[in-house]
């Protein structure tokens, strides 16, 4: 093959894995990316150390990413947190659900929430389907996906 077909193959190669754009380190560190959130329906929970309500929630979210394979909670703390900052408010409130270092709101269009907490319901194809603000419970997120899920 010639070095010109050779170059074009390695473009077209570096396109179109960049399609599906990666979501950036959580609070370990490891990164969040496309591949590992594919086929997902994502809870995109903001919460921050300050906030009752979140401290109270954060089992519930933590007891949903561990009970089915089609969903993934992501959290994401209001404050801006990071690196060892971000880490340690996560271990502090037992956070076990991946907490992402890169506000997701650009990338999905989502308004600045002057209430927390509030979790965003993105579907498998990266649309946001609702909004949840206040304190939720597993159950009644579950409820409330399975409707999503059926439209």
């Amino acid at each position: 093959m010639n070095r010109p077909l050779r170059l074009l193959g390695l473009l077209a190669t570096v396109m179109f894995a960049g399609c599906a754009e990666d979501w950036g380190p959580d609070q370990h560190g490891a990164d969040v990316t496309a591949q590992q959130l594919n086929d997902q329906w994502l809870l995109i929970n903001y919460w921050a150390e300050w906030c009752g309500p979140c401290r109270t929630e954060i089992p519930e979210l933590n007891a949903l990413d561990i009970s089915r394979d089609d969903i993934t909670v992501l959290g994401v703390n209001f404050d801006g947190l990071q690196g060892k900052e971000l880490s340690e408010a996560a271990n502090a409130l037992n956070i076990d659900f991946r907490v992402l270092s890169v506000d997701p709101a650009e990338r999905l269009e989502l308004p600045r929430s002057e209430v927390l907490p509030v979790t965003y319901i993105v579907d498998a194809d990266g649309k946001v389907r609702d909004s949840l603000v206040g304190e939720q419970t597993a159950e009644g997120l579950l409820a409330r996906l399975e409707k999503l899920q059926q439209k």
